[in-house]
């Protein structure tokens, strides 16, 4: 008990350079909770999204913009594919599905894409396939309407009836309106994928659009691939990347962003190291925050020494304080985390259209805490071990 009311009495008596000490704990772990949860869920949620397909056909080019272009709707389009080669690809015996897309255009920033009605059969998730909110449906082919995606939507402000003109081009420019006059018919329901930032056009609306170059009015920018069979694509890659070199065939898709992944990871790195780095900090705020104050206690200490306080108490007082600062800096650093990693997957989801759950269980929420509790705790020892060697019989003696 007497250990307990040394710390209390501590705390409440030095609150101010507790409660700045505790703030800069709580920094540090909000940033290496965000840093280490942004980046495991990220690394596996993007991986894992590939809207319901096994490889995305292209142009000859890069197989990493291939996907990012078809796949999250983020990078131009490496070139077109003829429509001869997209029928030779869709009669292909290994191939089950073959959806065409064609890019190009906006709506203030926002990707118009045309399509066919089939892409909308596919499964994104397995089980879970695209559903037009209630009072919509899906675009006719043969018309100038469209869908759109629940966070454009949201965005834009959009619903079922309003009209809109594309822009051309990937990037918003006032002066690139074209002059087809299209229809929202339906807001697709949230899939918490690249889908849901996209507004979806008939494929031919994209081709035949006015200021579209004529000669290419029946190409399209990829071809979305479902196998019948995973061993296709092995035979697939083999015949179009190694042993031709008109198209490329970017299989599989999650491999391919999990590469991405790897090469940016000295990101992740850096920013790891500077929340370690914030924590040594803290860790340093503790000890030089409770030596500080070791010269005014030391009267107090010897007095409790002269009441029968053995040393070893004194000690773990000390030790115990150093701990309690690290426990509420790591409480508060889950309130950083939680307004940090709210802000970072906001922002995911506007920019990508991917939807990140920080909130789910992660094994860092036990062991970044606990570590820098102990960091805490390691700073209170050099003020502790101070307190333990404190004269009683000197510093109790009158001043003459």
């Amino acid at each position: 008990m007497m250990i307990w009311n040394l710390i209390y009495r501590s705390l409440r008596q030095h609150a101010l350079s507790t409660l700045v000490t505790a703030g800069s704990i709580a920094l540090a772990a909000g940033l290496l909770l965000t840093v280490w949860v942004v980046k495991t869920q990220s690394q596996s949620v993007f991986a894992a999204t590939n809207s319901g397909f096994d490889a995305v056909l292209g142009a000859r080019g890069s197989k990493l913009q291939l996907v990012l272009n078809a796949i999250f709707h983020l990078e131009a389009s490496p070139g077109n594919l003829s429509a001869q080669d997209v029928e030779a690809v869709r009669r292909h015996p290994a191939i089950k599905a073959a959806i065409p897309i064609a890019v190009g255009d906006n709506f203030y920033g926002w990707r118009i894409v045309g399509t066919v009605p089939q892409l909308f059969d596919i499964e994104y998730l397995p089980g879970k396939k695209y559903a037009v909110a209630a009072g919509g449906k899906l675009f006719d082919p043969t018309k100038r309407e469209a869908v759109i995606g629940a966070l454009a939507a949201k965005k834009l402000r959009l619903k079922i009836g309003d009209t809109f003109e594309p822009y051309h081009g990937l990037s918003f420019d006032a002066a690139a309106k074209h002059e087809e006059t299209y229809t929202l018919t339906g807001v697709l329901e949230p899939t918490g994928t690249p889908v849901d930032r996209v507004i979806w056009i008939p494929l031919s609306g994209v081709q035949t659009m006015a200021g579209h170059d004529p000669r290419t009015a029946s190409d399209v920018s990829a071809v979305l691939i479902q196998l019948r069979a995973a061993s296709a694509g092995v035979m697939l890659d083999t015949m179009i990347n190694k042993q031709g070199n008109k198209m490329t065939f970017a299989y599989p898709i999650g491999t391919i962003v999990a590469d991405m992944f790897n090469k940016i990871s000295w990101v992740d790195k850096v920013l790891t190291l500077v929340a370690w780095l914030v924590a040594v900090v803290a860790a340093g705020s503790v000890l030089v925050s409770i030596y500080n104050s070791m010269s005014a206690r030391q009267r107090d200490i010897a007095i409790l020494r002269a009441l029968g306080a053995r040393r070893r108490t004194v000690f773990g007082a000390v030790v115990g304080e150093a701990a309690a600062i690290g426990l509420l800096g790591a409480a508060l650093g889950f309130a950083a985390f939680a307004v940090l990693a709210f802000g970072v997957a906001t922002t995911i989801q506007d920019q990508t259209g991917v939807m990140l759950e920080p909130f789910a269980w992660n094994p860092v929420f036990w062991w970044a805490p606990a570590t820098l509790v102990g960091l805490a705790v390691l700073g209170g020892l050099v003020p502790a071990w101070k307190a333990y060697r404190v004269p009683v019989a000197e510093t109790i003696a009158p001043v003459s």
